[in-house]
């Protein structure tokens, strides 16, 4: 009776010890999220820079070093042309805004917010009763109040840090991981029996195809939505509409909230180019526009674009994918929306190489 007690007892203190370790390792991830997605994000740029490495170092017989640092330079381009598109597109907003005249930014948003008003057949007393009502601090004084603007200011530098320490790390990670292409396989294989190792490199094939796969998709849904928001933008008449699309576009890497931030954007960006318009002849319905134009976006993304990267990279049925990517975001924010499809995949793949014998798991990853 004592021996059976004893073994209940050594199998309930086992359970809660394998509870702590996962709660442990869940919550050491957690921690590390950012890490996680500097090198996620530094693998995949090596995937892509490897080719360009190659053609260096087989065609044009660069030495290996001289090949890697051309490669990020190429990225680095990239990067600044990218910039570069967005100049116009700022001067030109900061030119619809005034806002080297703070004065005229003030009177052409009063004068915006009066016809909005107009519009709707309210005044600024119903409003202001309103706000007061609902016990919002008033924000709403001879027009409009601009007192957020240093903290926005505040906001946009702390965000430009925090990039220039993502993008510095990013660079670094991808620096090394083109130079060694078998730099993270050696890591991975100091913590895997010998036994194993065979499995490890089927396991990092197979996730490179498949991701390659993903991406490769995931660069065709971004496109199309660049070509839909462009086409729209440029039948409203919208300035710097290309930029404006390409922006609006990338938002969409970020799932479900991506989109909304996008819309949300252009039809802003839309709205500002028309400041000192009227309101209800020409600014609401060329935000109109841009808006149909967006739902007509994004119910091509959603019924033709995602379901053909889900289910032909990625092999995962679309309603799996969305429960990943909430709970994903619920943990790690947007990085972690980013993250959670590759790194999903990742997970498939290597639970069926490794416990492929297991009933669940070869049920859980019949299709990978």
């Amino acid at each position: 009776m004592n021996k059976e007690a004893n073994n209940i007892a050594k199998g309930i203190l086992k359970a809660v010890g394998v509870i702590a370790a996962i709660v442990l390792v869940a919550y050491f991830i957690y921690l590390i999220g950012s890490v996680i997605a500097y090198l996620l994000i530094a693998a995949v740029l090596a995937l892509l820079g490897r080719p360009i490495k190659r053609f260096l170092n087989n065609k044009l017989r660069f030495p290996d070093t001289l090949a890697v640092m051309a490669t990020m330079m190429v990225f680095l381009g990239v990067l600044a042309g990218l910039i570069a598109l967005f100049i116009p597109l700022i001067s030109k907003q900061s030119e619809s805004l005034s806002l080297l005249d703070i004065d005229q930014l003030k009177r052409d948003l009063n004068n915006l917010y009066l016809q909005i008003m107009e519009y709707f057949g309210t005044t600024k007393s119903d409003v202001d009763q309103l706000i007061e009502d609902s016990e919002l601090e008033k924000t709403i004084v001879d027009g409009l109040n601009l007192n957020f603007i240093p903290d926005f200011l505040n906001s946009l530098f702390n965000i430009l840090s925090e990039f220039s320490i993502g993008l510095f790390s990013v660079l670094f990670i991808t620096f090394f991981f083109l130079k060694d292409s078998s730099l993270m396989q050696s890591g991975l294989l100091v913590f895997i029996p010998e036994t194993k190792e065979s499995k490890l490199t089927a396991t990092i094939e197979k996730i490179n195809g498949l991701l390659s796969r993903y991406f490769v998709g995931l660069l065709l849904q971004l496109s199309i939505l660049f070509v839909i928001y462009t086409i729209t933008l440029l039948i409203v008449g919208v300035e710097n509409a290309i930029v404006i699309a390409f922006l609006c576009a990338l938002f969409n890497i970020i799932p479900y909230i991506g989109p909304l931030l996008g819309g949300a954007v252009m039809i802003t960006l839309t709205m500002t180019s028309y400041l000192d318009a009227d309101f209800s002849s020409i600014i609401l319905p060329k935000a109109g526009y841009v808006l149909i134009g967006i739902t007509v976006g994004q119910l091509i993304d959603n019924f033709f674009s995602q379901p053909f990267i889900f289910s032909t990279s990625v092999r995962s049925h679309p309603l799996e994918i969305f429960l990943i990517i909430i709970i994903a975001g619920l943990l790690f924010g947007p990085v972690g929306m980013v993250v959670a499809v590759p790194g999903y995949t990742a997970l498939k793949v290597i639970l069926k190489q490794f416990l492929n014998d297991n009933s669940f798991v070869k049920r859980f990853t019949k299709n990978v």
